[in-house]
């Protein structure tokens, strides 16, 4: 079924309550396995429909923010999720309790007990006002976000629509349109300001209602954090400031030095890789996706299904468009068992990447769609990560028919640019961190904060105040994930670190690769993240050694790569 045809209601909340409290009655009360496993089921498929209208809804909200219709459905599923996951959190404990809880992870695996008992420890009805007022405030700043209209050389663009012209060869051009950018998020600080600072306090409150000591804790039970620890991350920003900073200091200072600019570089500098320009892709959208079913097709038979798939059923949005919110994003349809890729093109290296890293998490989910119980379609986030940066790498034989002449330019900023977000997705789970720690400082204190840690994380970024709003060191406001998604981001770096492994798999053999990430995809959530790598035969990225392997293979291939003609 195309996705215009897909039919939205909203549901009768109190109807669908009543439903989840009878089913939990009937499970309470089943005499055998088979009695249990035929609630369960039941549930199972209420869940699943219950999610696809609060998608269906989401999805045409970010399409079109200013569609009165689908904003007003938002507010209602903001105040309807956090009753709808007290739902979810009695059945929960009701499968704890289950009789034939050993029938079920006889079945279905344990791991379904594990983050059970997890989702039990982030939730209780003393939270669902904070949880309903959390809700709105990410809404708030994503219509703040999807709102911006920056006026530059005469015309008026959106944040997504405005990024070509931060990547633009010449340098006035370049830095008038991150001056441009910075003034917009400066106009508006106050209101980035207040909406961080009313969450932050908000989910301390969640935290010590639930008998935490704050937020963090709640934090990483609402990340289904199920293999790993606070210590374990905190191992891993080590390894990062030790292998990669060191790094992507050199391949910034290579960038200086062919830019003709002086080290450290400002914001907008930073962002042009060659003086020539950055890797664009050889055509427009409709060219992008050609080439991207062409990869697809010919990457396997598996992913040319998938692709086409999502094709004929009009799963993608990728324009960019007035009132489209920012960002992109996959997300599933259960009822259809099929995923949306919501995106941006803007004319970047960006549009590719689109369609091969969301289209990642999409394919992983079509190769998961008919997994009982729905949560096993999805791992958990870090583990999702992996699916789509990987793919990224995996379309790397394909990069001529996406670039053109900019394929070579294309392939060195790649992996320079995998290897120097790290340290910056890394910044940002510390100051999340360090936030949580201490809730009552002022919006001051954390600019402040972020500024000390980008000296750490960022030291070839020179933060004097010549752009506003970046150069003063509060960028961290323009990532959506610390408003929305708290500790989300170290999933991406964890996940990087793993597709730089296939990243390295694949200079030596491509077969042997793919087959690796099939044995990782076709696992879809039934396993902890550290168990998926472990039967994919990965490194997990908590070892020293496999940062240090990576950064060891990416500095030779970085060091012989054949940059002649390439200014």
């Amino acid at each position: 079924m195309k996705f215009s045809e897909m039919p939205y209601q909203r549901p009768d909340l109190d109807a669908v309550k009543q439903q989840f409290a009878d089913l939990c009655a009937r499970f309470k009360a089943a005499e055998s396995y088979a009695e249990a496993r035929a609630v369960f089921l039941e549930e199972e498929k209420l869940n699943k429909h219950v999610d696809t209208q609060a998608q269906l809804a989401s999805v045409r909200n970010t399409i079109d923010t200013r569609d009165t219709f689908y904003d007003e459905e938002m507010n209602f599923w903001n105040e309807a999720t956090p009753q709808l996951q007290e739902c979810q959190n009695a059945w929960s404990r009701a499968m704890l309790d289950s009789p034939f809880r050993a029938d079920f992870a006889a079945e279905y695996g344990d791991l379904m007990f594990v983050n059970a008992e997890i989702a039990d420890k982030a939730f209780s009805p003393a939270i669902l006002d904070e949880m309903a007022q959390e809700n709105k405030l990410c809404t708030d700043y994503g219509k703040l976000i999807a709102s911006a209209q920056i006026p530059f050389e005469g015309g008026v663009y959106t944040l997504s629509q405005l990024s070509p012209f931060k990547n633009d060869p010449d340098d006035a051009r370049r830095l008038a349109a991150w001056k441009a950018e910075g003034a917009w998020y400066k106009e508006h600080q106050a209101e980035f300001d207040g909406i961080y600072d009313k969450l932050v306090h908000l989910r301390d409150t969640m935290g010590k209602k639930l008998g935490y000591e704050g937020y963090t804790t709640l934090g990483y039970y609402r990340m289904g954090r199920n293999c790993y620890t606070k210590a374990d991350i905190e191992k891993f920003r080590a390894a990062v400031v030790k292998y990669l900073v060191p790094l992507a200091d050199s391949i910034y200072r290579e960038q200086a030095r062919r830019l003709g600019k002086q080290y450290p570089m400002n914001m907008a500098d930073n962002a042009l890789m060659f003086r020539s320009g950055n890797p664009k892709p050889a055509g427009d959208a409709d060219a992008i996706l050609r080439q991207g079913k062409k990869f697809y097709e010919e990457l396997s038979p598996e992913t040319g299904e998938f692709f086409n798939k999502m094709l004929d059923d009009e799963l993608m949005d990728v324009l960019s468009t007035p009132g489209k919110a920012g960002g992109g994003y996959c997300t599933g349809l259960g009822d259809y068992e099929m995923p949306f890729i919501f995106a941006n093109f803007n004319g970047t290296q960006h549009d590719v990447e689109v369609v091969t890293h969301e289209a990642g998490h999409a394919f992983a989910a079509y190769m998961n769609r008919d997994r009982i119980p729905y949560s096993y379609v999805w791992p958990s986030m870090e583990a999702c990560e992996v699916h789509s940066m990987s793919m990224e790498f995996f379309a790397w034989p394909w990069a001529d028919g996406f670039f053109g002449q900019d394929a070579r330019k294309f392939r060195y900023s790649h992996l320079a640019g995998a290897l120097t977000f790290i340290p910056y997705g890394t910044m940002v789970d510390h100051f999340q961190h360090i936030v949580y720690e201490k809730p009552d400082m002022t919006p001051e204190e954390r600019h402040a904060e972020w500024k000390k840690l980008a000296a750490i994380y960022q030291p070839w970024m020179r933060l004097d105040g010549e752009i506003p709003f970046y150069g003063a060191g509060e960028y961290w406001q323009r990532q959506m994930h610390i408003y929305q998604s708290p500790f989300y981001y170290i999933d991406y770096c964890l996940a990087q670190t793993v597709s730089l492994q296939f990243w390295a798999m694949l200079q030596k053999d491509c077969a042997d690769a793919w087959a690796h990430y099939m044995a990782y995809t076709k696992q879809g959530g039934s396993r902890t993240f550290t168990e998926l790598l472990n039967h994919a035969g990965l490194t997990t990225p908590f070892e020293e050694s496999c940062l240090r392997g990576v950064c060891e293979a990416a500095k030779q291939w970085l060091d012989g790569y054949d940059l002649t003609g390439l200014v």
